[in-house]
C-alpha cells in the first residue's frame, strides 16, 4: 500500500512536467520518478490525455434542457442578437447558437419558425421572434429554466454554426470503363491452346 499511495504522488506530481520514468536498479527495485536515472535507460509513462469530463448540471436546469432546449440564430452585425446572447448568458441558459447567412440558412431558419427578423430564439417548439427581454424571459419561464444563473463554474457554451451546415464532400466517383474498348474485348476471338510438343524422341 506504502508503494502504491508513493507512486500516485509520484505520478501526481510529475503530471504538471509531463513525464513519469520507471526504472529497475541492480537490486531490481522498481523506482517511480519525473526524472531518468543517471545510468541505465527508463521507460517513460505518459499521464492520462483523456479530455475532462464537462461539469454536471443542476437537476432542474438540466431537466430543462432535455425537454425545452434552446437555439438562438443570430446574424452578422446585430445588436438585437448581442442582447439576446447577453441575456441568456446573464440568465445561465445553455443554448445552442445558429448563424444565418445563406439562403440554405434562411430556409432552416423559416422551418424553425422564424421569419425575416433576427434573432430568433425557440425555447423547445416555441419560437419568439426578435429581441425584447420580456418575451424571452416568459418563455424561459415557461419551460421552467431557473431566473438566475446556476451553471457549475467552468461551464462554456459551444461554439456557434451554421443554420445549415455545408454538407460533406462527395467522393468522387469511380470512372466508367470505356464503352468502346468493352465492346470491342468482347469482340475479340479468344486463342485457343496450342498442343503440347513433344520431344522427337518419343512417339505416341
Amino acid at each position: 500500500m506504502r508503494a502504491l499511495a508513493a507512486f500516485a504522488l509520484v505520478v501526481a506530481a510529475a503530471a504538471a512536467h509531463g513525464q513519469t520514468y520507471k526504472w529497475k536498479d541492480a537490486a531490481g527495485v522498481v523506482h517511480y520518478s519525473d526524472t531518468p536515472p543517471a545510468k541505465g535507460s527508463a521507460q517513460v509513462l505518459r499521464p492520462d490525455s483523456r479530455p475532462e469530463a464537462a461539469p454536471s448540471l443542476p437537476y432542474e436546469l438540466a431537466r430543462a434542457m432535455k425537454l425545452h432546449p434552446v437555439t438562438l440564430y443570430t446574424t452578422a452585425r446585430c445588436d438585437a442578437c448581442d442582447q439576446g446572447r447577453a441575456l441568456l448568458r446573464a440568465r445561465g441558459i445553455p443554448f445552442a447558437e445558429k448563424t444565418v447567412n445563406t439562403a440554405e440558412d434562411r430556409e432552416q431558419l423559416q422551418r424553425a419558425g422564424g421569419k425575416d427578423e433576427l434573432p430568433l430564439l425557440v425555447v423547445g417548439n416555441r419560437p419568439v421572434t426578435g429581441f425584447t427581454a420580456g418575451a424571452w424571459n416568459e418563455a424561459l419561464d415557461a419551460a421552467s429554466y431557473p431566473r438566475k444563473s446556476v451553471l457549475p463554474p467552468g461551464y462554456r457554451t459551444g461554439a456557434s454554426d451554421a443554420a445549415a451546415p455545408a454538407p460533406p464532400p462527395r467522393l468522387p466517383a469511380a470512372p466508367a470503363p470505356d464503352a468502346a474498348a468493352a465492346q470491342a474485348e468482347r469482340q475479340q476471338p479468344r486463342q485457343q491452346p496450342q498442343p503440347k510438343k513433344t520431344t522427337p524422341d518419343f512417339q505416341f
